[in-house]
């Protein structure tokens, strides 16, 4: 049986589940939640086309190297990522090191 999850869980394991990085179960109870949640599938909407946005905008016009150090330099300092390069495409490492399964 999936356990259910109120928005509240579901939006706190919305970037791991847009990664695709919880477990088998988590993601099959996420799906099952937005299935039946209009407001919460309007985040995972809103959050992909945040993504592809991203994606495109990169691949379309590349960032120096010098403002990509600053950036991640940045983000390093405030916690945001650890030391490495994460998995996915924008290079953010999660502050857990990235493995998201919970």
């Amino acid at each position: 049986m999936l356990p259910t999850l109120d928005c509240s869980a579901a939006m706190r394991q919305l970037w791991d589940f847009l990664d695709q990085e919880l477990t088998a179960e988590r993601m099959a109870a996420m799906r099952a939640h937005l299935a039946m949640c209009k407001p919460c599938q309007s985040h995972v909407d809103f959050d992909r086309a945040f993504l592809d946005a991203v994606s495109r905008i990169r691949q379309e016009r590349p960032v120096s190297s010098d403002l990509r150090a600053r950036v991640m330099d940045a983000l390093r300092k405030e916690g945001f990522i650890g030391s490495g390069i994460g998995n996915r495409e924008s290079g953010i490492e999660k502050p857990d090191g990235g493995n998201g399964k919970r």
